[in-house]
């Protein structure tokens, strides 16, 4: 149970490669074989699909598409509810591997069936129509596989590399496919492929067996969306009307694929009849095709797609596909470009820009919606929207087929085939126009989100586009709406754009309420800029009030260094209000000449010795900003004691302002005062990295009250700096119970996941399952304290070793070891084992939510606490589902409410369970100590004396030394029984204790002592 600090050597070369693809540790090994898996499966499915289209055009033609999309649209929403039901009859690690065994099987019959004359027909069409399905399963395999084996601030590291593996097959199968036609022929390819899926499933096995504690166990999975505690099952209307707007994207985006795609290969089939095998041209120039897209794609993920989202934005990136389809398009039109080119052109921009730049804005789109609503939202859009909409789209090109065929323009020159390309042309056309359309109402709706977002505080980390981040501010701002609304987004503006505050702010000031002036104008003031100076000015001339006046005042001589500061001395005469007068005399203190700063001293003066509370508080403030105090500091002292509590807390801001660091500790006192906690806590924060080590300090002692110490680690959070992170995560470490709670609570609420990110950094995922094994083996500790102080286990063992000591020199006592004495004791300490038992608990909690989404594990702990039996067996689904540490299994047998004998056979992996005698037992328990809470120590020695129990000299000792009063008083009274001499020599050494009860205690004894005349030790 010692705690560790878990780190990894940072010099060897695995390190630094993982380093370089920003990997930790931990997690390459689970990254490479699902790199391996999703390489192999789409190396397999590449060259299947290729084949398979050869063989398709050349048997039905491009004509007969639309028959696959609209029948793979049925079998892919069949197979879906398959996969779901299979997750209800086996375990989800086995229901994977089935899945992808599955998937390459029946390519073995296909291969077999192409062999047989009669057969081929019936055989390449179902070929492609499992080809489709394939793709559908794989991506879903590889989803759910991917967020088994990853939470969700690892997928954000790990998932790039796993999808670059599709990237790689592209390059891979593309340019080996040609070799393979010519070695083994275009019929064998799917014997081959099915090799390569059963290379992916094998290693999905492997993946399965080898980390088995990232899977549940259970059959089904729990999904927590449904839980009505934490999710509101009726939209909100921006979020609903945005959710529409996402589906059109994706459809859009789909559509527009299969036109491309089917236009593409109808032209490719009429180009590939030239000579030789159509299906064997088709399956070549698709394998080189693939490579050199593969080769693109690749070169795009890699080095441009972050770079150009980070540049041109979501929206203008999402745009540009839509873009070239229109130009393209309309070059062909036009034909400016042969059609055949023009097409490939276009289905190069197509796949290549769909699977990187499409891809990863996609993945923003989602961002702004609530969390309990956007895997739902996902969810819909590619299981149910996108394979609809495909089958839909089958439907509408069979109908333009049929249609084009029913009409003749033969005496017009034109041919039917001809028709069928400009029509299928312009609606190419025209759905990239419609999508332009949707992205640009996707950028209003995400716009309104992000506003709605930032006012209820649920936006997080993710990317942000700072354009319809500036848009959202203009808009809001310019147009009428509340002032909350307007309050959120100023605030939005300045945590993701603090330097464009000015520009996007001061052109407004005048229109904006007196309330929201005075925020912009202190957001403002963190970056001021000179060529804003007017407006501020502007607004000080128009603004009646004291508190916009006097920070537009500091702005613009802030700004304005050169400005003549005799321009401020009429403001600081008595009848000007103190917070313009405070600010005008700060300005002079800090750049004014000596008589300047003298004339300003004197009015700070007056403010700080007036009888009215604001003057002293605006005189207080004025201190803080002025960089000239030597002939004030005398007032400082008096003001600390000041009658005002407003005065005292805008003090606490001076010394922090201005770096007075021999009042520091006049800081670090302020938390130990409810009425001033705030003001030094905010003060302490001010100060940053200079008082960290005294903060930690403070916290890290043991004999300053709990309180104290819990601000003294809130503050140190609050700080919030990579010196301060550290600071955290050490305490977490080397920290027990209360303390360790305390602190994991600071960095679970650090802004911007900072914390969580932090504990990542420095521990990693094995640091924390470290901790919780910890807490484990705490818990085991505490069951088999409870199996092996069974109160009629107690009385028997007395009965039949004496485990009593005897009684000192003979005498009879009080404590004569019966069973009526020590029983109640026992109670006692019972109860605090319970009551440790539920702190550990609670503190696995805590730490379980720096590995998985905070939302899961708030509903497992809602539910495991309900009380009721359902609720409880849903608690433990969640876990089961959403867990994978290595001591999973133990864990949900210690929640799940079982006797104390079975938590301590599922723990034996951690703690072995030797049966000791009540009295090792409680002595095994004191060589713990330090992981016990103070009361439950306290009980060890009240037992102790009920049961005549002897302890070790160390264990007693240093119970006299701990902090707190009531251990040491039961100590005392162990002595008392044990050791009447070894007392008398510790009394004296006690009588000034810190604690007045334990003075007290000590007193009487010593009377006691004294009257009974015993003054011998042992």
């Amino acid at each position: 149970m010692e705690a560790k600090n878990v780190r990894f050597g940072k010099g060897s070369i695995v390190q630094r490669l993982l380093e370089g693809v920003n990997l930790r540790p931990e997690e390459g090994e689970r990254t490479l074989l699902m790199f391996a898996f999703s390489t192999a499966t789409s190396v397999g499915l590449i060259w299947l699909e290729a084949s398979t289209v050869g063989l398709f055009l050349d048997r039905y033609g491009a004509q007969s598409l639309p028959w696959i999309y609209i029948a793979g649209a049925l079998i892919t929403s069949l197979l879906g509810f398959l996969y779901s039901w299979l997750q209800y009859v086996l375990s989800l690690r086995w229901a994977i591997v089935t899945v992808a065994a599955t998937m390459a099987i029946p390519l073995l019959f296909f291969s077999l069936g192409l062999k047989i004359a009669g057969m081929m027909g019936v055989m390449i069409f179902l070929m492609r129509l499992w080809l489709d399905a394939l793709y559908v399963m794989n991506d879903i395999n590889t989803s759910i596989t991917v967020n088994q084996l990853f939470n969700i601030r690892e997928i954000k590291r790990t998932y790039p590399l796993v999808s670059s593996g599709i990237l790689v097959a592209d390059v891979l199968s593309g340019f080996s496919l040609p070799f393979l036609i010519g070695w083994f022929g275009v019929d064998n390819i799917p014997l081959i492929s099915f090799l390569m899926l059963l290379v992916g499933a094998v290693v999905l096995f492997y993946v399965g067996q080898s980390y088995q504690q990232f899977f549940p166990d259970s059959k089904g999975r729990y999904n927590e969306l449904e839980d009505e505690e934490y999710t509101n099952r009726r939209m909100q209307e921006p979020v609903r009307k945005y959710a529409v707007l996402v589906f059109a994207f994706f459809i859009c985006a789909e559509v527009l694929y299969l036109l491309v795609d089917f236009q593409f290969l109808s032209e490719l089939e009429q180009q590939s009849r030239s000579e030789g095998s159509l299906a064997t041209n088709v399956a070549s120039f698709l394998g080189l095709f693939n490579g050199i897209i593969g080769i693109g794609e690749l070169a795009m993920q890699w080095f441009a797609s972050s770079r150009i989202i980070e540049r041109f934005g979501v929206f203008i990136t999402a745009a540009l596909l839509p873009v070239l389809v229109c130009v393209l398009g309309g070059i062909s039109m036009m034909k400016l470009l042969p059609l055949f080119v023009g097409l490939i052109l276009l289905k190069f921009f197509d796949d290549l820009l769909h699977y990187t730049l499409v891809e990863s804005t996609g993945a923003v789109l989602f961002q702004p919606i609530p969390d309990n609503r956007r895997s739902r939202i996902q969810a819909w859009v590619t299981g149910v929207a996108e394979p609809v909409f495909t089958g839909v789209t089958g439907v509408a090109i069979l109908g333009v087929i049929w249609g084009v065929q029913q009409v003749d323009f033969a005496a017009l020159g034109i041919s039917s085939q001809q028709l069928q390309e400009w029509i299928f042309l312009i609606v190419i056309v025209f759905i990239a126009l419609l999508w332009l359309g949707v992205i640009y109402l996707l950028r209003n709706g995400y716009v309104s989100l992000l506003v709605f977002s930032a006012q209820r505080e649920r936006l997080g980390t993710s990317n942000v586009d700072m354009g319809a981040l500036k848009q959202a501010v203009i808009k809001t701002l310019d147009q009428p709406g509340t002032e909350s609304e307007k309050r959120s987004c100023i605030e939005l503006l300045n945590q993701f754009a603090p330097k464009e505050v000015p520009e996007m702010l001061a052109p407004r000031l005048t229109q904006l309420p007196t309330a929201l002036q005075q925020q912009s104008l202190e957001v403002m003031l963190q970056h001021p800029e000179l060529p804003y100076v007017e407006s501020v000015r502007g607004l000080m001339k128009q603004s009646t009030s004291p508190e916009v006046v006097a920070r537009a005042l500091r702005y613009i001589w802030l700004t304005e260094k050169s400005s003549d500061l005799n321009s401020l001395r009429p403001y600081l005469r008595p009848e000007v209000d103190p917070v313009v007068r405070a600010t005008a005399a700060s300005m002079i203190l800090r750049d004014g000449t000596k008589e300047q700063k003298a004339e300003a001293t004197n009015t700070i003066r007056r403010m700080l010795t007036h009888k009215n509370e604001r003057e002293r508080v605006m005189g207080c403030r004025a201190l803080g900003d002025a960089d000239y105090l030597q002939a004030l500091r005398l007032h400082i002292p008096n003001l600390l004691q000041d009658e005002s509590l407003r005065v005292r807390c805008a003090l606490l801001e001076v010394i922090a302002s201005t770096r007075y660091e021999e009042y520091y500790p006049s800081l670090l006192r302020g938390l130990y005062y409810k009425s001033t906690r705030e003001a030094a806590m905010q003060a302490l924060v001010k100060l940053g990295s200079e008082i960290l080590d005294r903060l930690v300090e403070l916290a890290q002692d043991v004999h300053k009250p709990d309180i104290v110490r819990m601000y003294a680690w809130s503050t140190i959070g609050k700080i919030g700096n990579r010196e301060a992170i550290d600071a955290l995560v050490s305490g977490a470490i080397a920290s027990w119970g209360v303390t360790r709670r305390n602190i994991l609570q600071v960095l679970l609420k650090m802004p911007q996941e900072a914390g969580i990110e932090g504990v990542a950094e420095r521990l990693g995922r094995s640091g924390v399952e470290l901790l919780i094994d910890q807490e484990l083996m705490l818990l085991a500790q505490v069951y088999m304290a409870r199996l092996d102080t069974e109160p009629d286990l107690v009385a028997s063992t007395q009965a039949e070793s004496g485990d009593s000591m005897p009684i000192p020199d003979g005498k009879e006592g009080p404590y004569s070891g019966s069973r009526l004495m020590v029983e109640p004791a026992l109670t006692m300490l019972r109860d605090a084992l319970a009551y440790m038992e539920k702190d550990a608990i609670e503190r696995i909690f805590w730490l379980m939510k720096f590995l998985y989404p905070i939302s899961s594990i708030q509903g497992a702990a809602f539910n495991l606490n309900s009380g009721s039996v359902g609720n409880m067996a849903k608690g433990l689904e969640i876990l089961d589902n959403v867990l994978d540490i290595s001591s999973k299994g133990a864990l949900l047998k210690v929640l799940d409410k079982r006797s104390d004998e079975e938590k301590v056979r599922s723990l034996n992996g951690l703690v072995r369970y030797d049966p000791l005698s009540p009295s090792d037992r409680l002595r095994h328990l004191l060589e713990r100590r330090y992981f016990l809470s103070d009361w439950c120590l306290a009980c060890c020695f009240h037992v102790a004396v009920a049961g005549r129990w002897s302890l070790t000299a160390e264990q007693t000792l240093a119970g006299l030394r701990h902090p707190r009063g009531f251990v040491r008083e039961a100590v005392l009274g162990y002595l008392k029984m044990a050791s009447p001499g070894s007392l008398v020599e510790v009394l004296p050494k006690m009588k000034n204790d810190s604690d007045p009860l334990v003075a007290a205690q000590v007193r009487q004894m010593m009377a006691e002592f004294k009257g009974d005349g015993s003054t011998s030790s042992l």
